[in-house]
């Protein structure tokens, strides 16, 4: 066992469950794979920092811990995570995908190269949509399973200096990883009843594909926060 030790049985809130967190081997993804099991749950860290990806599982339970190197814009690198997952522990319950870029800072268009917008699009829209598609294809026999998606409020309304304010009803707070974590436990967990229905370019998504069948949805969640972080979880059953 590992530095992280588990709750009481009565407290893990994602006992007997598998989790599969992209870009889990630092920020976000290392304290939700943390916490994830913490929890309980058995976790499949997928990153391309492999040194990094190694050292998390080394501080959690090996015989709960995977990590695999997985690009997300490679849908054979997401398809093998998801078959890890499945293959080492029997099922897929959570697919968090968390795996994200900023991209390079430049405030002109027209010094923004191709190669460099490509990068943002293939990581943080292509990647989530991999990752959603072979998490489904888990899932659908099952019947049930939560997705869950770190995205941007960027996505939505462009940064400037004042964005944050127009976001934040958590004047004087700091986001940090752990706080987004929490978020995404409640998302994973059984307890995640709470419907908003919000603006989401995912539930496109979720509309059309056979993973979203309404008589089965349980929750569909969207967690927002300042510093242009916000969560969606869609989590079916039955």
């Amino acid at each position: 066992m590992g530095s992280i030790s588990l709750l009481s049985a009565a407290a893990r809130r994602l006992e007997g469950k598998v989790a599969l967190i992209t870009g889990g081997a630092s920020g976000i993804g290392e304290a939700t794979a943390k916490l994830f099991s913490k929890h309980g749950a058995k976790v499949v860290i997928a990153d391309i920092q492999d040194e990094l990806g190694h050292s998390v599982c080394k501080d959690l339970s090996p015989q709960s811990t995977s990590f695999v190197h997985c690009d997300v814009t490679k849908e054979i690198d997401v398809e093998n995570a998801v078959n890890l997952a499945v293959s080492k522990f029997g099922k897929l319950d959570i697919m968090f995908n968390n795996a994200g870029v900023a991209g390079v800072s430049k405030t002109d268009i027209l010094d923004i190269t191709k190669p460099e917008f490509e990068q943002v699009i293939g990581v943080n829209l292509v990647g989530v949509f991999l990752g959603t598609k072979h998490a489904a294809r888990a899932m659908i026999p099952a019947r049930q399973g939560s997705i869950i998606s770190t995205a941007s409020v960027c996505s939505v309304i462009g940064d400037d200096d004042g964005v944050h304010s127009l976001y934040s009803n958590l004047k004087g707070r700091v986001l940090k990883a752990e706080d987004v974590a929490e978020a995404a436990l409640y998302l994973g967990s059984d307890e995640s009843k709470y419907y908003f229905e919000g603006y989401t370019a995912l539930q496109f998504l979720f509309r059309h594909t056979n993973f979203y069948r309404p008589a089965q949805t349980r929750s569909f969640v969207i967690f927002s926060f300042p510093m242009e972080t916000f969560l969606i979880g869609a989590s079916a059953s039955g």
